[in-house]
């Protein structure tokens, strides 16, 4: 019986069947556990070996390597992970992605789930109309994984039969007995169905099927399972046309380290198959070169050990690698945007929680120590450079004493009140759109009101200004000496903000503002019973001292705010450890 056009139509709707089934299930359990898999992520690949564990974790828990690899990506885009903790993670993705061939092999070949797969989707249907949300994502769960299998049973149908149609056969020998000639040809269609299908548990599927049912002997399908490898980095690459040029360097680097995988491998090709039967052999079954049915568990056990050597060899070379796609792509310094205009707000940040937050860190961490720095300095008549450099507060004081005329309002309209408007959007946008946990969301609203704060600085030092700029030509040197008094004490905020924030740990830098804010709070205290004196001794006239007074209080209000943004920024512990934190007393809580 020839195999025609309605045969393959049956085929390629078999295939995109199984492929909607591995979609439902994936979106599902990245659903259920998609919150913790991404903080995992984002904080547990700092070493290596923890970069490959956390890589192998989630794509065995979400079933989906490239899934992990796209989440891997913007988390590059979003400079939450370095070059060499994504190569580490990939590395690891790759290990588990031979998870879901496992899934295939045993419960596809070994268990029939035909007879119980209706009936899941039932189940799962039934449990979706649960008010909560986590059940929901559970009946999607087992009904995509109903239809994965229902998918196969109809490839395995769908697949041609070798005694019905034997012109099959023929043709395919016609490219199977060119030897490693075959072995190049079927790795360059296992790269290219895997570049089609964009997805490698699907071709892996097709290619146990092929294998089981002779069309394919043992080798050739271990060359497709090479090629899968090389076709799936694909993915990320595609990914990355619309990142930075850390989302590409991610993406170059997972092809350059399924590339040298599969050199090596092409190496020792015969002599590793031989080892592979050999311990199939030892398992209890037969040499998958002489009987078909051997062959899936063989060919699962040949992508795994390949996945898991290939991560220990290149493991050591991370830095090499790292190095190499450094120089394939370089970092692309893109032009100064107008001072108006956000630096780092990015719509394709919004994916995740992790980089929208990421995102809007970095451009308030910005406004912070760019623009309101610039203005809260030259509102006192300071030079930045001064506050930064070794100059002790008096010195300083000392030589600032020209007045800036600087127009506070002006600065605000043109550097802070367009990107504080586009920050505050972008965050309600975030949590409007968002799945966010209360630690994230509790996040975005600190960082609103850190937003919020420096807004209130620039009124507060807007005040400060007018006063600062009229006194400080005084011929009354008690007013002067109040003001420049002032000055040194905001000074001593900003040095310690600007300077000591790189040099200590989170913990040290939050005890350091706490020290900071009592000994602020002495010095105002100081400062009261000053302006009572002066008063008192009749030093100062009545507007100056109306003036000191509300500066006074302008004075407290400005530190205080500096210092609370200071704290929301650089001092607040991660959310992400948060929640892995509630995580693990949870369970052991449970336990």
């Amino acid at each position: 019986m020839a195999y025609g056009f309605t045969d393959i139509l049956q085929l390629i709707g078999s295939l995109g069947l199984f492929l909607f089934g591995m979609k439902v299930m994936s979106d599902a359990l990245i659903k259920l556990a998609g919150n913790k898999m991404r903080s995992i992520l984002a904080t547990m690949a700092s070493k290596r070996f923890l970069g490959i564990a956390t890589g192998f974790l989630i794509t065995s828990v979400i079933q989906s390597s490239s899934a992990t690899t796209l989440m891997v990506v913007s988390f590059s885009n979003a400079s939450l992970l370095t070059l060499p903790e994504a190569i580490s993670v990939i590395m690891g993705a790759n290990i588990g992605t031979t998870i879901t061939a496992w899934l295939i092999t045993i419960l596809g070949f070994k268990v029939s789930m035909s007879a119980i797969a209706l009936p899941l989707v039932g189940v799962g249907f039934l449990i979706t109309f649960s008010k909560k949300e986590n059940s929901k994502n559970w009946g999607e769960f087992i009904i995509g994984f109903a239809i994965l299998f229902i998918g196969l049973q109809f490839l395995k149908e769908a697949m041609p039969n070798i005694d019905d149609n034997p012109q099959i056969l023929e043709f395919l020998t016609r490219y199977t007995d060119a030897g490693f000639w075959s072995v190049l040809l079927f790795l360059l269609i296992g790269t290219f169905l895997t570049l089609i299908i964009q997805s490698s548990s699907a071709t892996m599927a097709l290619t146990l099927l092929m294998t089981a049912q002779g069309l394919i002997p043992f080798e050739l399908a271990a060359a497709m399972v090479l090629g899968e490898n090389i076709g799936t980095t694909i993915t990320a690459n595609i990914a990355s046309i619309v990142g930075n040029y850390q989302a590409k360097r991610t993406a170059r680097a997972h092809f350059i380290f399924n590339i040298l995988g599969v050199i090596w491998m092409l190496a020792v090709f015969y002599p590793f198959l031989q080892l592979i039967s050999l311990i199939v052999q030892k398992l209890g079954s037969a040499s998958p070169f002489v009987n078909v049915a051997a062959a899936p568990v063989a060919i699962s056990l040949f992508h795994t050990i390949f996945n898991v050597l290939n991560t220990f060899i290149l493991v050591w070379l991370i830095k090499p690698i790292a190095r190499l796609v450094e120089k394939m792509v370089p970092e692309i310094i893109l032009p100064e945007k107008a001072i108006e205009v956000p630096k780092y707000l990015d719509d394709k940040m919004l994916k995740y929680p992790e980089t929208a937050i990421a995102t809007l860190f970095k451009e308030t961490d910005y406004l912070y120590k760019n623009a309101i720095f610039e203005i809260v300095t030259h509102a006192l008549n300071i030079h930045r450079s001064d506050i930064l450099s070794d100059l002790k507060t008096k010195k300083v004081i000392k030589k600032s004493v020209e007045d800036f005329k600087t127009d506070v309002r002006a600065l605000y309209l043109s550097k802070v009140k367009t990107i504080y408007g586009e920050i505050i959007k972008y965050a309600t946008l975030a949590q409007s759109t968002l799945n966010l946990t209360e630690t994230q969301n509790s996040r975005i609203m600190q960082l609103k009101l850190a937003n919020r704060n420096m807004v209130e600085i620039i009124r507060d030092v807007r005040e400060l200004n007018r006063n600062v700029s009229k006194y400080l030509g005084s011929e009354n040197t008690y007013i002067k000496d109040r003001y420049n008094n002032y000055r040194k004490l905001v000074i001593t905020v900003l040095r310690v903000i600007f300077l000591y924030r790189t040099e200590l740990s989170r913990e040290e830098f939050h005890k350091e503002l706490n020290v900071l804010r009592n000994k602020i709070e002495y010095s105002l205290e100081k400062e009261n019973v000053n302006i009572d004196r002066l008063i008192r001794e009749d030093l100062i006239t009545t507007d100056m001292a109306s003036s000191l007074v509300n500066d006074h209080d302008n004075v407290k209000v400005l530190m205080e705010k500096l210092i609370e943004v200071a704290q929301i920024l650089y001092t607040s512990k991660d959310p992400l450890l948060n929640e892995i934190q509630e995580g693990v007393n949870h369970m052991n809580t449970a336990a």
